[in-house]
């Protein structure tokens, strides 16, 4: 079963690489988290179901739900979970239904596991690996999508969102958000002082770097003790460098991880988490960095914040939101530098799965499949919806507007994010497989081969090799 998924992973091309990457590179515009108006379509008159939030009317029809509870398992926290309860306010808006939500922890499987174990699963989970929607399956928690629930897909999703969300040509999951993982955000002020300008190479990253460093600042900000950030900076490297090949080969454990193109891919990250200066806080301060406090750290502090720069995808700008600094003019961002011959353009995302055979669940996702639930949080920022009937003017700003465009426009052609197509014990837990590995090598960048062998050891394991 996992084999058979993991061969259907539509390849991302080069071309298609530019096309997302081009847009990305207008992200020296400005870049704004405020909120925006868009367009639905016509009321259908049910109670709960005559428009969303904003006023505006919409044709999706939802069940009356009145006293039902459904609860809802996801690892977002923050400025993410804020957002999200906004979405499911709105549903409870309209189906009368009341929605509580369920923090979890990585790896989110073992908290199922805890869940159901004890006879309390979450009507749905928001699963963030394609890894863990086969893990789900093959546990037999997770319930196939329903007839409306389907009709959404079909209508707003190509086929190859569909598939990253199916299991041997069954429908589970929903692709809810998106995320473009191929971005670098800089402080402006940094590079202002410095006399630098936005590096497109990953030779002048590294210059880049350089030179932030010699005028006294840090220059990359690393959040260490979030491992899937480590596994982010790795796949972006090696997707640039290896190849789509080469890539879908790794993902799908095709080849080793004892390959001279992880051995490559290992030395240039190397050349940023080994250089002297280079991490904020060097890797000891790094490795208790969390992935918010490595973006606030970076855009705190005026001209002489504890970082530069720092790697990550659009839900940066929630972040960003929460600071003194505006985007556009304090904080901007630039594609991925090109390691090969493009810049590379690594994918995310977070699907809805149903736990139970519930009326609510069901409705959840049908909800979650629409432009109505994708319209709200694409309004606030730091969302890419894979949704394509979403109105693009829903975004905030013509800088995350092009991001979505370009990505609804690869249509089937996506890469998916390396880590998460892997089994969860390989690519999606904390302390153990990939996370462990590269945390490992934050801490010594000069142990390339300590580090393939730990990561190949771990890969077996998992992929039953």
């Amino acid at each position: 079963m996992r084999s058979t998924l993991r061969t259907r992973r539509a390849p991302l091309h080069r071309r298609t690489a530019a096309r997302i990457a081009s847009a990305v590179v207008a992200g020296a515009l400005a870049f704004t988290v405020t909120a925006c108006g868009g367009d639905d379509d016509s009321d259908d008159g049910d109670k709960g179901n005559k428009g969303t939030d904003d006023g505006t009317a919409s044709s999706l029809q939802l069940p009356k739900l009145d006293g039902e509870n459904v609860s809802v398992a996801a690892v977002w926290g923050g400025a993410e979970r804020k957002v999200f309860l906004k979405v499911l306010d709105e549903f409870e808006k309209r189906t009368g239904a009341s929605v509580s939500f369920v923090p979890a922890q990585d790896p989110i499987i073992s908290f199922l596991e805890s869940k159901v174990a004890g006879g309390q699963p979450p009507d749905v989970a928001m699963l963030p690996q394609v890894g863990a929607i086969e893990q789900a399956v093959a546990n037999k928690w997770a319930k196939p999508v329903g007839a409306e629930a389907q009709k959404q897909l079909d209508k707003n999703y190509s086929k190859g969102w569909q598939e990253l969300g199916a299991v041997d040509g069954k429908q589970y999951g929903v692709y809810f958000k998106a995320a473009n993982k191929s971005l670098v955000w800089y402080n402006t002020a940094v590079f202002d002082n410095a006399g630098v300008k936005v590096p497109k190479t990953w030779d002048d990253f590294v210059k880049t770097a350089q030179t932030v460093y010699d005028s006294g600042v840090p220059p990359v900000s690393v959040a260490g003790a979030d491992a899937w950030t480590l596994t982010d900076w790795f796949e972006n490297i090696y997707l640039s460098q290896a190849g789509p090949e080469k890539y879908d080969q790794l993902a799908q454990h095709k080849i080793k991880w004892t390959d001279p193109s992880v051995k490559e891919a290992l030395t240039t990250l190397g050349e940023v988490f080994g250089t002297k200066g280079f991490v904020a806080g060097g890797s000891k301060g790094a490795l208790q960095t969390e992935f918010p406090v490595s973006v606030k750290q970076t855009f705190t502090g005026g001209d002489q914040p504890k970082a530069g720069m720092v790697f990550e995808g659009d839900m940066v700008s929630l972040a960003i939101s929460e600071t003194k600094a505006k985007v556009g003019t304090d904080a901007k961002v630039f594609a991925f530098p090109a390691v090969g011959d493009e810049s590379p353009a690594v994918v995310g995302g977070d699907a809805a799965v149903a736990l139970k055979d519930s009326k609510g669940a069901q409705a959840l996702l049908t909800f979650l499949g629409s432009p109505d639930a994708a319209k709200i949080w694409a309004e606030a920022g730091g969302f890419i919806s894979p949704n394509k009937n979403l109105d693009m003017s829903a975004y905030p700003n013509d800088v995350q507007r092009n991001i979505a465009k370009n990505l609804i426009a690869a249509g089937d052609d996506i890469r998916f994010d390396m880590s998460d197509q892997a089994p969860q014990s390989f690519g999606g837990t904390p302390g153990k497989g990939e996370w462990k590995a590269l945390q490992d090598f934050l801490q010594n960048p000069k142990d390339v081969a300590g580090t393939q062998k730990a990561l190949e050891t771990a890969a077996a394991k998992a992929y039953k090799d």
